[in-house]
């Protein structure tokens, strides 16, 4: 795991918010954030607005309170980077795999849904996922698990295979486009193949 993410435990709600998506943690972030202006505002911009006291007690509350939250934030961090692997859940990754490599594409997206229901933004099973509605046609689902691969910070070090998958999604994108105009074009006076009648025949 990359020690950089160690970094987002020193803010109350950024781990959930940043590397989960959760909007849930959003109003701790915000909080902590308002908290920690404020102290500094009334600590070294307008002391008068509290007294000295109640600065330190309010100063006190806040740095217990960050430290629990950094605390916890350091304990959960590993199932906020590899939740599969920190679930109770059995892991389906590797059964998805394979059965994608047995161009088994309904069992692949099934179990791959139940990788996602542990974390909905895994940067393996969203690859594979992508790759799954390729083969399968669905270009725009394929095309919106690229899009979030691409804000997820979890995905970074996942950068080359995101790259390899979306020249795939457009190079089939295309090639299924240019299949559908051929079919859909009329046929020309030209192309026709016409039969003779029993009259010329009989001529």
């Amino acid at each position: 795991m990359d020690n950089k993410f160690y970094l987002y435990c020193f803010w109350p709600g950024l781990p959930e918010l940043w590397l989960r998506g959760r909007l849930s943690a959003l109003p701790t972030a915000v909080v902590f954030g308002c908290g920690l202006n404020f102290l500094l505002i009334a600590k070294f911009i307008y002391p008068e607005w509290m007294t000295f006291s109640y600065v330190r007690i309010a100063g006190w509350v806040g740095v217990l309170a960050w430290f629990y939250c950094t605390i916890k934030n350091f304990r959960d961090l590993p199932g906020m980077i590899h939740p599969r692997k920190a679930s109770k859940k059995p892991d389906r990754f590797a059964e998805a795999h394979i059965a994608f490599l047995r161009s088994d594409y309904g069992r692949a997206e099934a179990l791959l849904r139940e990788c996602m229901a542990v974390e909905e933004r895994d940067p393996p099973a969203l690859l594979l996922l992508a790759a799954v509605y390729r083969q399968t046609a669905r270009f725009e689902e394929s095309r919106g698990c690229i899009e979030l691969l691409r804000v997820t910070e979890a995905a970074d070090r996942w950068w080359l295979e995101v790259d390899a998958e979306e020249k795939r999604f457009l190079r089939d994108r295309a090639y299924q486009a240019g299949r559908h105009k051929v079919s859909s074009e009329p046929e020309t006076g030209d192309s026709k193949i016409t039969t003779p009648s029993r009259s010329a025949i009989a001529a």
